[in-house]
């Protein structure tokens, strides 16, 4: 495997390659290969150094933003989505060792295993140059999507449930219609209910992404996105 390529794409050079090979290896490579590391504890101390730069960064460019809406907008910007997004932008997967069952089932482009691995790969870097790089990787993705995050800072439900709360006569629910797919992959279809009418549809790889496209449907045509 060649991670020259991986360090050219994020513009970093390690100096103990060991991490970064750490950061790249999932569980079942360990396990099919007896070796003694995963990339699981990175993936643990990469999601605390994530934490601390996104709500330091998040802190300093909106002052006036109050704590609740700082937490919302943190977890729409590093929620597994959008981690799985920015590992996709540099070929993460292509680097990931994954046992030969998981690669079968494509482990290489599943969203948690790319989650997984860019948390790691910021822990490497961490470890390996320190908090300064770690910060400027994070935040080259980070910068840049908070300018794309113009829904209020809120995420899709909650910006639905408080405009229909002004109207107390009026009742949301989310239901599940459907659901396809093997387990490792299944896909979930929700719709938005307003009293008894469905005003959104959506589908996603988890009930929760479902319900909040469901959401995101029903705030676009009432004009309100």
């Amino acid at each position: 495997m060649d991670i020259s390529t991986l360090e050219e794409k994020i513009g970093y050079t390690f100096k103990k390659k060991i991490y970064l090979e750490e950061a790249l290896t999932h569980s079942s490579y360990a396990n099919d290969n007896q070796k003694k590391f995963n990339n699981e504890r990175m993936e643990f101390l990469g999601d605390a150094v994530l934490s601390v730069v996104s709500a330091e960064y998040l802190y300093h460019k909106f002052p006036d933003m109050a704590e609740g809406e700082l937490s919302k907008l943190r977890s729409s910007l590093v929620c597994t989505q959008s981690l799985s997004n920015f590992a996709r932008e540099i070929d993460l997967g292509d680097y990931l060792l994954l046992g030969r069952g998981e690669e079968k089932m494509g482990g290489k482009d599943r969203d948690s295993n790319l989650e997984d691995a860019f948390e790691a790969l910021i822990a490497a870097i961490y470890l390996d140059g320190g908090m300064e790089p770690a910060k400027k990787h994070i935040l080259h993705f980070l910068a840049r999507d908070v300018s794309t995050h113009h829904i209020l800072f809120k995420d899709y439900k909650t910006t639905l449930q408080e405009i229909i709360q002004q109207n107390k006569d009026e009742t949301l629910n989310y239901v599940i219609v459907g659901e396809k797919g093997p387990d490792h992959d299944k896909v979930f279809e929700a719709e938005v209910h307003l009293n008894s009418n469905v005003v959104g549809r959506g589908v996603g790889r988890s009930k929760k992404q479902a319900e909040q496209e469901a959401a995101k449907e029903a705030l676009s045509l009432m004009g309100i996105i």
